[in-house]
């Protein structure tokens, strides 16, 4: 994987993967390397920050299964986390769906995770993740960058 402070300045987006959005929204202290937040924060300030909208549906269930919890409703995080200077959803389009279904090489069966890569492939985004399964699939087949 690239040493992160090497992405700084780079134009183009970032997309998180669901976990490091809970993580820069909850303020996990020592989640998110210093580098990575210099990266996160350079994006935000070019308005190139992105997530998926499929990480809408996966913190919603994980909250509906008691493995995420908020101090507020769900609703509300989820409205509030969406106003974050620099980040815009990225919706689910045909090509992000028809593009899930034919990654390249061997990748496992999430389908939350499948449409994360997919989102990157088709934003020629940089991916923000630590998803074990992603980035094994990502360092084989080599068209998502990973930060």
């Amino acid at each position: 994987m690239p040493n992160s402070s090497s992405w700084v300045g780079k134009p183009g987006p970032v997309l998180l993967d669901t976990h490091y959005w809970v993580w820069l929204q909850n303020g996990v202290p020592g989640s998110i390397k210093p580098s990575v937040l210099r990266v996160l924060q350079d994006a935000a300030d070019r308005g190139e920050l992105r997530l998926s909208a499929i990480s809408v549906w996966e913190v919603a269930m994980l909250e509906a299964k008691g493995r995420l919890r908020f101090n507020v409703p769900c609703e509300k995080w989820v409205a509030e986390a969406l106003r974050t200077p620099g980040l815009s959803l990225v919706e689910l389009t045909p090509e992000i769906a028809i593009d899930s279904t034919r990654l390249p090489g061997v990748f496992h069966g999430d389908p939350a995770d499948r449409i994360i890569v997919a989102t990157a492939r088709c934003l020629k985004a940089r991916l923000l993740t630590l998803d074990r399964g992603i980035t094994a699939w990502c360092r084989q087949v080599g068209d998502v960058k990973l930060i």
